[in-house]
C-alpha cells in the first residue's frame, strides 16, 4: 500500500448550524466553542484526534456566533513554522461567486473549495464539531486506501431501538455500503440490514446488529469535487445516498466509545460520566492527549472541602463545601456551606478584584461564582454566573416546563443558569 503524504490530507471540521438543540449554551457561542469537561471546549476533541493522528492541516467551517471560537482557536492552536500545520477557521463569507450563508454541510465545503484546492489535497476527512470520541484517523485512512473505495463512512453498531435515530447503512461481506436508510421508523422491518457475520466484530454486544453513520467521512479529493458539482446542500441526506449509487462507498466500523453531544441532556450526561471511576471517555491518556488553551492559571485551591466523584479545573477556589458527581470549571469560586450534586459549572473568564467585590456588595450584586450556603442539584451553570448566598436550585421538587424562564432555562428536567446571569441571594428555583 502506497504511503500517504500527510501534508496532502485536509481535515474539515463542520461547526454546525445555530445549535438550537444545545440552547442556551449556544446563545452566544458556536456549538464547538461550548465548554466541556471543566477546562476544554467541544471542538478540542476532533482537533486533538486530527493532531494525534498526524493530520495537521485543519479547517474549521462555521458561521454562527463564531467570535468565542475564533478566540479559543487563536489562543490554543499555534503550530511551529517547521510543521506546515495550521488550524484555520473558515466562516461564511460573501464573494463574487456566492453571497449567502452556508445552506448545509455539503454547501459549506463546496463554497470553500477555492481555499482547499491551493493545498493540492489527495483526501478530505470530514469531521463533526460536536461529537465525543477518540479515533485514530490514520487507521481510518489506511483502511480507506486499502479498500480502494472512493468514499469511506465511519459507522458504529447500534441496537434496533437506537437505529431509528440514525442514518442506517447496509453493507455486504466486504464492507461495501449497498444501501442507506434515514432514520427507519421503529415499526419498520429492517432485519435484512443486520451486519453480515463476515464483517462483525465478535466482541460487539449481540443486540448491536445495525450500522449507524457517525457523520465522519473520508473522500478521495477528485471524488469529493465531482460529488459536489451540483446544488445539493447536505452530506447525510443527499451526497452520501447519491455516492452509494454511483461510487464505491465502504464502511469503517468503529468499535470505540462515540457520543453525539448535540442536546442539553446528552451534553449533561456525557459530562457527568467523566466523574465515574472508569469513564467512557478518558482524558487521562498521555499518548493521545486532548489539547486546549494553556491558561497558566494557579492550581485549584481547597479551603476545606469534601469532594466525591468530581473533577475540578485550574484556578478554582473552593471553601468548606460538599461536591458530589460534579464537574467544576476554570476559575470557579464556591463559598462555604454550599452543597453541589450533579452540577456542571463552566467557571469564569476572569477573577474579580477586591474593588470589584466591594462595588458588588454596595450594589447588592453577588460576586461571580456560587455564594454561601447554597444547595444546587442537576444544574448546568454557564460562565460568569453570579449566584448569591442561600440560593436553592432544583432541590425544592418544583417542576418546570422545558423552555425559557428568564435567568434560567430548562431542558429535560435539567436547569441551565445562563451565561452572565445574576441570581439574587435567597432565590429558590
Amino acid at each position: 500500500m502506497a504511503k500517504v503524504d500527510e501534508s496532502r490530507v485536509l481535515s474539515l471540521i463542520l461547526g454546525g448550524g445555530k445549535g438550537t438543540r444545545l440552547y442556551p449554551l449556544t446563545k452566544e457561542r458556536a456549538k464547538p466553542a461550548v465548554s466541556f469537561g471543566g477546562k476544554y471546549r467541544i471542538v478540542d476533541i476532533p482537533l486533538s484526534n486530527c493532531i494525534n493522528s498526524g493530520f495537521k492541516k485543519i479547517y474549521l467551517l462555521t458561521q454562527f456566533n463564531s467570535a468565542s471560537l475564533h478566540l479559543h482557536i487563536a489562543n490554543s492552536y499555534n503550530f511551529d513554522r517547521f510543521s506546515n500545520g495550521f488550524v484555520e477557521i473558515l466562516a461564511a463569507e460573501q464573494t463574487l461567486e456566492h453571497e449567502g450563508w452556508y445552506q448545509g454541510t455539503a454547501d459549506s465545503v463546496r463554497k470553500n473549495f477555492v481555499h482547499f484546492k491551493s493545498q493540492n489535497p489527495t483526501h478530505y476527512i470530514i469531521l463533526s464539531g460536536d461529537q465525543l470520541y477518540r479515533m485514530d484517523l490514520r487507521m481510518f485512512l489506511d483502511e480507506h486506501i486499502a479498500s480502494g473505495a472512493d468514499v469511506t463512512i465511519a459507522t458504529t453498531a447500534v441496537n434496533r431501538r437506537d437505529a431509528s435515530g440514525f442514518g442506517i447503512m447496509k453493507i455486504d461481506d466486504k464492507k461495501r455500503i449497498t444501501e442507506f436508510m434515514e432514520k427507519p421508523a421503529p415499526d419498520k422491518n429492517i432485519d435484512d440490514w443486520r451486519i453480515p457475520a463476515e464483517s462483525r466484530d465478535p466482541l460487539l454486544p449481540k443486540e448491536k446488529e445495525y450500522l449507524a453513520s457517525m457523520g465522519i467521512y473520508i473522500f478521495n479529493a477528485k471524488t469529493m469535487e465531482e460529488l459536489l458539482d451540483n446544488d445539493k446542500t447536505d452530506f447525510g441526506k443527499e451526497i452520501i445516498p447519491m455516492a452509494i449509487k454511483t461510487k464505491k462507498v465502504n464502511s469503517y466500523i468503529y468499535d470505540g466509545y462515540w457520543e453525539d453531544i448535540g442536546t442539553i441532556r446528552s451534553f449533561y450526561e456525557a459530562t457527568l460520566d467523566l466523574t465515574n471511576v472508569e469513564p467512557k471517555f478518558n482524558f487521562f491518556d498521555e499518548k493521545s492527549p486532548i489539547y486546549t488553551h494553556m491558561r497558566n492559571l494557579p492550581p485549584c485551591k481547597m479551603n476545606q472541602a469534601t469532594l466525591t466523584a468530581s473533577l475540578t479545573s485550574d484556578g478554582c477556589v473552593i471553601t468548606d463545601s460538599m461536591i458530589t458527581n460534579s464537574v467544576i470549571g476554570v476559575r470557579s469560586i464556591i463559598e462555604s456551606g454550599t452543597v453541589l450534586k450533579g452540577v456542571i459549572t463552566m467557571g469564569a473568564d476572569f477573577y474579580e478584584s477586591e474593588e470589584d467585590k466591594e462595588a458588588n456588595q454596595k450594589g447588592g450584586i453577588p460576586n461571580i461564582g456560587i455564594g454561601k450556603h447554597c444547595a444546587i442539584t442537576k444544574t448546568i451553570i454557564d460562565k460568569n454566573a453570579r449566584i448569591g448566598d442561600n440560593c436553592s436550585i432544583n432541590v425544592s421538587g418544583k417542576k418546570y416546563e422545558d423552555g425559557d424562564h428568564g435567568n434560567f432555562y430548562v431542558a429535560d428536567g435539567i436547569i441551565v443558569i445562563r451565561k452572565n446571569a445574576v441570581i439574587p441571594a435567597g432565590t429558590i428555583i
